[in-house]
């Protein structure tokens, strides 16, 4: 089942739905106020023909000729029929219509019960073709309610009774027909305007989602590696153009990891290839014939230090490859970097340019979450950055601190420095600067990736400030751990090593 027609079958039972209750409500209001129409004529007839009661001392008389009473003059269903009669059921009189509908209406109708307060109320019923009305009139209580005369009449006023019984009836047909009507009326109208919908409401539905099936049909033609291929906007401005935005975000994403993929590919088979095929040339010209064993020792440390320049590269990309593929987090333990970086220090006390590495830091604790031999890694390939693109003498400064919720780690040197369009691509695998290669300096250029790799699988960023000539500063910051109480204001820095300049802002480049 399409979309379309998924969203015209809710959109259908939906309007079915409200039509059904619409046209039920206004049947029930039309055939209450049709009924209750019914009822205000009765009401009106019973006052009419109690009107033409009189009460006196002795009973009750009929006098309709006195009171000159119109009701049922007119023969027909539609006109009220009524009825006078006397406690024991006899008929006193009737309405004239009621001749010319002998046997219809029920003149021995009488309700089930009769009100007591007051005791001439009135009360409805309805049996098979009249809506009936009746009131009983008692002699006592209407003199006791003071609506009899003082004194009687006269001798000839001589019919009384205590007790008077006036029915009143109309026939229901004319509403039942009024209802019949408004009910096929109701029905055809929510047929027909259902029926409209359905197919109206289809096009609609197929207009509206046809943008979303021209980027379907685009979206099948896209190939993986395809540039520039997005989906088509399909100009509705609505739910549909933010998937279309979302979309060809992700698409560009994609395209950019492909792109870096397949450049990290070739990079890597190139950086591979190169000291394969040296140990290949190596082995191949010690073969060719029978060597002195000095020329063997020799050859076989060239091997040795192409295979270790080799397995660096290697483990590099393994590394890379299973951060890429979003490999399990390395367990992580908390490291205090305020004594962390001190003791790292040591590991470089015999490098030949060891007096240029200075470090400052607070005393108070700097606790991240970290894995302890990766961020040797980080710092050691940071620090080996520094030292390959810096003269000796110039000093390298690493640094500690506290800013608000993080702890952060720089690592400055006074360099070559970098230009501003290489400051987003030193962290791209095997990115070497133009002028670290006019300069011969060796690397495979990965040192940096893994860097930003770790310090991302800490839960922590790293930024890189450089001006050409004057230096570069690679700031790691990582959330600090709140088991851990923080220093509002860090201790004046401390140096192992002359440190490069003193104040808050001693490492920042300018």
């Amino acid at each position: 089942m399409s979309l379309a027609t998924r969203v015209s079958a809710f959109f259908l039972a939906a309007l079915g739905i409200t039509l059904l209750g619409f046209s039920i409500f206004l049947y029930a209001l039309a055939d209450h106020h049709l009924h209750r129409q019914l009822d205000d004529r009765l009401e009106a007839a019973l006052g009419a023909l109690e009107a033409a009661v009189d009460v006196e001392p002795d009973g009750l008389e009929w006098e309709p000729t006195e009171r000159r009473l119109t009701l049922g003059l007119e023969p027909g269903v539609d006109q009220v029929h009524w009825s006078v009669q006397d406690e024991r059921g006899q008929t006193i009189d009737h309405s004239a219509n009621l001749t010319h509908d002998t046997g219809r209406f029920p003149l021995g109708w009488k309700p089930k019960a009769w009100p007591t307060e007051p005791t001439d109320g009135t009360v409805y019923d309805a049996t098979p073709g009249w809506r009936l009305a009746a009131r009983r009139l008692l002699l006592q209580d209407l003199l006791q309610e003071g609506r009899g005369h003082p004194e009687d009449d006269g001798p000839e006023d001589d019919v009384e009774y205590p007790v008077l019984v006036i029915t009143a009836g109309l026939s229901p047909g004319s509403v039942e027909a009024s209802l019949n009507r408004l009910g096929l009326t109701l029905a055809g109208l929510s047929a027909g305007l259902w029926g409209v919908a359905a197919l109206l409401g289809r096009k609609l539905c197929r207009h509206a989602l046809a943008p979303l099936g021209a980027m379907a049909s685009a979206a099948r033609e896209m190939t993986a590696g395809g540039h520039g291929e997005f989906l088509p906007s399909p100009g509705t401005r609505d739910e549909l153009e933010d998937l279309r935005v979302a979309f060809n975000e992700l698409l560009a994403r994609l395209h950019e990891t492909y792109e870096r993929q397949k450049r990290f590919t070739g990079d890597a088979s190139h950086q591979l290839r190169t000291p394969l095929a040296g140990l290949l040339s190596l082995v191949e010209v010690i073969r060719r014939r029978t060597r002195p064993a000095a020329e063997y020792e020799q050859t076989l440390d060239q091997v040795h230090q192409e295979t270790l320049r080799l397995s660096q590269i290697v483990e590099s990309l393994l590394f890379l490859a299973r951060t890429e593929a979003d490999a399990e987090s390395p367990k992580t333990e908390v490291v205090d970097l305020a004594a962390w970086v001190p003791a790292q220090m040591s590991r470089w006390m015999d490098h030949p340019r060891a007096s240029d590495i200075r470090e400052e830091g607070p005393n108070d604790p700097l606790p991240i979450l970290a894995h302890p031999s990766l961020l040797a890694q980080l710092l050691e390939n940071l620090l080996d950055n520094a030292l390959k693109y810096s003269d000796p003498g110039s000093p390298i400064l690493i640094r500690t601190w506290r800013d608000a919720n993080s702890i952060l780690l720089s690592v400055e040197d006074r360099g070559v420095g970098l230009a501003a369009d290489e400051l987003t691509k030193v962290f791209d695998p095997f990115y070497r600067s133009p002028q670290a290669r006019q300069m011969g300096r060796t690397g495979v250029g990965l040192g940096l990736s893994m860097v930003k790799r770790i310090s991302i699988a800490f839960g922590g960023t790293i930024e890189v400030e450089s001006l050409p000539g004057r230096g570069t500063r690679f700031v790691l910051r990582f959330p600090a751990r709140p088991d851990f109480s923080s220093a509002p204001e860090p201790d004046p820095p401390r140096s192992l090593r002359n440190p490069i300049e003193t104040g808050p802002n001693a490492t920042r480049v300018q």
